[in-house]
């Protein structure tokens, strides 16, 4: 498995491209700010060639770059239908703060975008991602199970991160969603998997479970909310 990375934009957002050997078909996840140049110069060292965009969530910071990316190589977008309204109506789910950003940005119509159902294996360009609903951060977050060869991988967006877990005081957030999710879909997967999130560096789900105060609160059944950190 080949899986390459870069942070786009302001934020910092990771964008993933995955694919099962170098000069292979690959699908994109989560093309952010100012990705678009980035990403074919990271495509291009690799020969890759994307056949779809995967997002874990429908914030601008996960899908800014989301439509000249597919209209760029004529491919479909997937995303959860619980973030299709961010799409139509980014304004609303970003809050007044980020209102320069919203300013002029072109977003695929819900009604172009492949819906992500929880529990779905995709099947593209060789490689199978399971889809895992993990909402929280917002109602349509997922996270994407894959198989990296030596170990399970596990594309978290903006779910879980080394030390941390996303924010949810955004409009869609929800810190008592965000503590299921933690308990009945993080927890239970193998140690050995490694984590690769939304933004800043990989890490594993052992090192997670020992260290990371939220899911520890998740173990327990209740916890603070966490800090700020992505959109």
């Amino acid at each position: 498995m080949l899986i390459r990375s870069f942070p786009a934009g302001a934020f910092g957002t990771n964008c993933y491209a995955v694919a099962s050997g170098p000069g292979q078909e690959c699908v994109v996840v989560d093309p952010g700010m100012d990705a678009v140049e980035p990403l074919a110069r990271m495509l291009a060292q690799d020969g890759l060639k994307p056949v779809a965009v995967v997002l874990t969530h429908g914030h601008l910071d996960h899908t800014f770059s989301v439509l000249p990316v597919c209209d760029g190589y004529d491919i479909p977008a997937y995303l959860h239908p619980s973030d299709f309204a961010m799409l139509s109506d980014p304004a609303r789910w970003h809050g007044p703060q980020l209102a320069p950003l919203i300013t002029g940005v072109r977003l695929p119509d819900p009604s172009e975008v492949r819906a992500l159902d929880d529990g779905a294996v995709l099947s593209l360009a060789g490689v199978e991602l399971t889809v895992r609903h993990a909402p929280g951060h917002t109602q349509g977050s997922v996270m994407f199970s894959v198989d990296l060869g030596e170990a399970p991988g596990l594309l978290a967006g903006d779910v879980l991160f080394a030390g941390s877990v996303g924010r949810v005081d955004l409009p869609g957030g929800s810190w008592d969603a965000m503590l299921r999710s933690l308990r009945d879909v993080v927890l239970p997967l193998d140690d050995a998997t490694v984590v690769l999130p939304g933004h800043g560096p990989a890490t594993t789900i052992g090192r997670e479970r020992a260290t990371n105060p939220y899911l520890a609160e998740a173990a327990a059944g209740a916890g603070p909310e966490p800090s700020r950190r992505g959109l």
